[in-house]
């Protein structure tokens, strides 16, 4: 079954044009290079001097997710990086099976 999984992440607003680049040079290839990735999407919302990031993976299923962060696909996967660039580190991502696409 199709799994989507959701990450999200807190950035000071100084430091997101920064961490946007990142994710797009650094993470998206790594996202990238596994099999079973069927969509990817970096999102950013900025809120006062915030900004959010949500991360949207669709995956062909459970198998491919653990190729990419582990034994464990419910617990975020980070970067050395992001430690110059988050808030806090929220420990797990969210999944959900999707019953239905058009």
């Amino acid at each position: 079954m199709t799994v989507m999984r959701l990450w999200h992440g807190e950035v000071p607003l100084e430091k997101a044009d920064a961490y946007e680049q990142f994710m797009i040079e650094r993470a998206a290839p790594d996202y990238s290079s596994i099999d079973g990735l069927l969509k990817l999407y970096f999102q950013r919302r900025n809120e006062a001097d915030i900004s959010h990031f949500l991360l949207i993976t669709i995956w062909d299923n459970m198998e491919s997710i653990r190729k990419f962060a582990g034994e464990h696909p419910e617990l975020a996967k980070y970067y050395k990086e992001d430690d110059d660039f988050l808030l806090e580190k929220e420990k797990y991502s969210t999944m959900y099976d999707i019953f239905f696409e058009k």
